[in-house]
């Protein structure tokens, strides 16, 4: 019996030494899991924040060429009332699984500014279906949409530790007389 106390002391070091060293994978394996879940839910929220944007992107770009046809926006290829209808219903048809998915993973930060800014892009649209011909209101609309879409952007930066992008907009020409 005192050869196995004699060892004694050594079994139960190889035991302690495996329970540690079971415990040590067992806390990486959690905490590789945990960072690779934290990408894969950051990249598909970059993923629906892109989607969104785009689908309000496409709204944006068909009122700015029905403002053309009015007279209150330097589009070069404007769209009459009859032709933009059709296309912003699709738009908006399209952009509606995006807001849902931003609703589900985007953050709070995130949806709001989302939401400010979606209620400026109706706003233009309602601008455009009372058929008003005035491009000084029309540019001070231009401008906060402007500046929804930056706060957006900005939001979207701040929840996934982006670096910060180009804030200077970009300038449009005016329009050429006679073209």
């Amino acid at each position: 019996m005192s050869a196995f106390i004699q060892q004694l002391p050594a079994l139960i070091g190889v035991v302690i030494g495996a329970l540690g060293s079971y415990l040590a994978i067992v806390r990486g394996d959690r905490a590789r899991f945990r960072r690779e879940r934290a990408v894969r839910w950051e990249e598909r929220r970059l993923a629906v924040y892109a989607d969104y944007a785009q689908c309000l992107k496409k709204t944006i770009t068909l009122t700015y060429r029905a403002a053309a046809h009015l007279g209150n926006d330097p589009h070069p290829h404007p769209l009459s009332a009859e032709e933009a209808a059709p296309l912003l219903a699709e738009a908006a048809d399209a952009g509606d699984p995006a807001g849902e998915a931003l609703l589900l993973l985007g953050t709070p930060a995130v949806v709001a500014k989302a939401r400010a800014w979606v209620v400026i892009v109706m706003d233009m649209e309602r601008f455009l279906n009372e058929g008003t011909r005035d491009p000084e209101a029309w540019q001070a609309l231009l401008e906060r949409q402007r500046l929804g879409r930056e706060a957006y952007y900005s939001a979207v930066r701040d929840d996934l530790a982006l670096p910060s992008g180009n804030p200077a907009p970009w300038q449009v020409p005016p329009p050429r007389p006679g073209i």
